[in-house]
């Protein structure tokens, strides 16, 4: 693996191993050694989660990073070319981290530079690293990833933690309900890949009365800045929010996840519930980054 760009490049084994090496590094069993090392965050559009826990990961290796938040301070605004700028970041660098509003932009970047590119977010279609803590979340909470049944709510169409973790389930023989508006639907091109590999689905409209046969319940908020047209977001935002009386018939194994931030989709109320995993998973963020950058660069 020399850059992680989409799930649809993973084969099962690679995640596997990817998981294996999250869990040593959580319980110490390996300790990456990145010394002498550094990481380029560029980071086109805002980011929390996904920026800190990525410098954290590097620093936690002994490691170092440089940040790029926007291009307002940068010869982008002098009309510098991307490419010329990958090409020259890459210079300073061990290993890019991206994140962008722009469809592909990271495909487009591992194709100019020669060091691992990470995608960290382009636009609404992938965010492979996202999909992987969540996965190993799943693996932690079920103890399995095979034949689970999971409920993914809220903006199915610009969601891009959610192709990305749909299309890495279907390979372990997930079944699916998608609850969402259909204006936020899943897109057509995920629908007809599930159906091409025999991966049931439901599309349902509404959450509540619908969860209690799941194992995992995967909640997102309705992205604002996706929105061409206001009206749009103002139709559709509050459409989906899970309270605690809606857990009451839930399985026991059941586990609420969400790549946060939370906006009001889960009320708080479900936050001390032994269901609420959400903050487990955003740390689980940084073994798994601190996975993804070992292998990468060779040191596991």
């Amino acid at each position: 693996m020399k850059n992680l760009i989409s799930m649809r490049d993973l084969k099962p084994e690679e995640i596997y191993h990817l998981l294996s090496v999250t869990e040593k590094i959580e319980k110490g069993e390996i300790i990456p050694d990145m010394q002498r090392k550094l990481a380029a965050l560029l980071f086109f559009e805002p980011s929390t989660r996904t920026m800190f826990s990525f410098d954290t990961a590097m620093k936690r290796m002994n490691g170092d990073t440089i940040i790029m938040s926007g291009t307002k301070n940068t010869s982008a605004k002098k009309g510098e070319s991307f490419a010329d700028t990958l090409q020259t970041i890459a210079q300073y660098s061990d290993i890019i981290i991206m994140r962008s509003p722009t469809e592909g932009a990271a495909r487009f970047a591992s194709e100019v530079v020669e060091i691992p590119i990470v995608n960290a977010g382009d636009g609404a279609n992938q965010h492979p690293t996202q999909a992987l803590l969540d996965l190993y979340s799943i693996l932690k909470t079920q103890g399995t990833l095979k034949n689970l049944k999971i409920g993914l709510a809220g903006d199915l169409r610009f969601g891009r933690t959610i192709h990305s973790l749909t299309q890495a389930m279907s390979l372990f023989g997930a079944e699916f309900k998608f609850i969402s508006p259909s204006f936020l639907q899943m897109p057509d091109y995920i629908k007809d890949d599930l159906t091409l590999q025999n991966v049931k689905f439901d599309e349902i409209r509404e959450m509540n009365g619908n969860i209690s046969d799941l194992d995992i319940l995967y909640v997102t908020r309705i992205q604002k800045e996706r929105f061409a047209d206001p009206e749009d977001y103002e139709k559709v935002k509050g459409s989906y929010v899970l309270n605690r009386d809606m857990l009451s018939h839930v399985k026991d194994n059941f586990k609420v996840l969400h790549p946060l931030p939370r906006v009001d989709e889960i009320n708080t109320d479900v936050d001390n519930t032994k269901y609420a995993y959400y903050f487990s998973q955003a740390k689980n963020g940084v073994y798994t980054r601190q996975a993804i950058i070992s292998i990468l660069l060779g040191e596991v």
